[in-house]
């Protein structure tokens, strides 16, 4: 039985003023799998990232999540269907303590359905602050400013913020960028983590590091679809060893 797709992108473009970024991308993505968007500097793999997160619309194309239309939602409703987003540049409250900047974003998702929280709820809050923060390994840094966090923990914050709305999805754009290799492997080890519980798409211009952990890759060239499959699939491709000639 064909398993039905979670995210489907279908015949998307983007256009900046006559600028062609994205041309007629058609690309589903499978449940509890991790998948890359992988491909050359200027590929459009940031563009793609930005539309299949809601940060603008296609200039044509459609987006469904669960088989749901979500082509132009506003992004702050993709955390409450079951979307949650890693940006390249880390977004997260510098003054705040590790712990505090999880908890608010637990809070954010929580706030929906109450206005006025009970006191003992801040105490879950709090709780599940500390889980997730032990689930990207930050428990010991968790009384820390976030401005005093080394780059690659600043990034696994960003995560366990992003994983505080529990999605179904996580979407993460270039996860390791400006990361040493130590942080580089200690990145990937836990997005291999969490690919085991969740759907987790990335983007990513370093062919060679998610060679070894995803099951599935897609790369773009010059804003167009050039070929998807398994890793190994894509090593034996004639043109992805073209367009990759040359690249890292």
């Amino acid at each position: 039985m064909r398993t039905t797709p979670i995210l489907e992108v279908e015949g998307v473009s983007k256009r900046f003023g006559k600028f062609q970024a994205l041309t007629g991308v058609s690309v589903a993505f499978a449940p509890n799998m991790l998948t890359a968007i992988i491909g050359p500097n200027g590929a459009g793999k940031s563009t793609f990232f930005n539309v299949v997160s809601g940060a603008f619309p296609p200039s044509e194309g459609r987006v469904r999540f669960r088989g749901r239309d979500i082509t132009g939602m506003a992004q702050h409703e993709f955390a409450r269907i079951g979307i949650a987003k890693s940006f390249q540049i880390t977004n997260v409250f510098k003054q705040l303590s590790a712990h505090e900047n999880v908890r608010v974003a637990a809070q954010m998702r929580t706030a929906r359905f109450s206005l006025l929280r009970p006191r003992a709820s801040l105490g879950e809050l709090s709780d599940k602050a500390d889980a997730l923060l032990q689930r990207v390994g930050l428990w010991a840094v968790r009384g820390k400013p976030a401005t005093d966090l080394a780059h690659g923990q600043q990034r696994a914050l960003e995560v366990a913020m992003a994983l505080a709305s529990e999605p179904q999805l996580l979407l993460m754009d270039e996860p390791t960028a400006g990361m040493s290799p130590e942080e580089t492997v200690v990145m990937m080890d836990l997005i291999s983590s969490l690919a085991s519980e969740r759907t987790v798409v990335l983007v990513e211009h370093k062919m060679k590091l998610v060679m070894g952990i995803c099951q599935r890759l897609i790369v773009l060239h010059h804003g167009a679809f050039l070929a998807e499959g398994t890793p190994a699939d894509i090593r034996a491709n004639a043109e992805v060893k073209r367009v990759y000639l040359g690249q890292h």
